[in-house]
């Protein structure tokens, strides 16, 4: 696992061992975790045509929602937002590319937000989740909100739920006190070692 610039953000690109009759590759191994356990309550699914944006997600801190996502076939642009509030990073994104030729996949901590854009013509995505999807706890903050400062691809047309397009901006999350506060995650995280 390699972090990634944001606290609570590592990526994974597992060898691909392949042979005339395809390929194989470990997906997932709790083992190789950084430190923290991870508790698999849920797995999801997406499929997703070309330009389709899922997201910016997070859920309330405890117990928040950590996820392990990858990219099964096609490619998106994966993005985590630090949403913490009194981070280091506050408001700071990182994103990278996953795809179903590295086959690299994103461990996202707790309190962090999630989203990725589909830029092949389909995508499958595929996320283990730590918590079970529980509307009442489950936010989202306007993945183009320009504060964000994502750089998603200028020549790929966003194509967005209408929960997603009607998400606050970063400010407006933040004056209504739905961000995950940095102590109380970095709290949480110690119950999950």
């Amino acid at each position: 696992m390699d972090p990634l610039g944001i606290d609570g953000v590592w990526r994974h690109t597992p060898p691909v061992h392949s042979d005339p009759r395809g390929s194989f590759y470990e997906a997932f191994r709790a083992a190789d975790l950084p430190g923290r356990r991870f508790d698999l309550a849920q797995v999801n699914c997406s499929v997703s045509a070309r330009g389709v944006l899922r997201g910016v997600h997070f859920a309330d801190v405890p117990p928040g929602q950590a996820k392990y996502v990858m990219c099964l076939s096609g490619s998106v642009m994966d993005v985590v937002v630090d949403l913490r509030t009194g981070s280091p990073t506050f408001g700071r994104s990182q994103s990278v590319v996953l795809d179903d030729v590295t086959r690299s996949a994103v461990l996202v901590a707790e309190g962090l937000g999630h989203g990725f854009m589909a830029l092949t013509e389909r995508a499958t995505v595929m996320y283990l989740c730590s918590e079970p999807y529980a509307p009442a706890r489950e936010h989202g903050v306007h993945p183009l909100d320009p504060a964000l400062g994502i750089g998603w691809p200028a020549d790929v047309e966003p194509v967005l739920s209408e929960k997603d397009a009607k998400a606050p901006t970063l400010d407006e999350a933040l004056r209504a006190g739905l961000l995950p506060d940095y102590q109380a995650c970095q709290e949480f995280y110690e119950t999950r070692r």
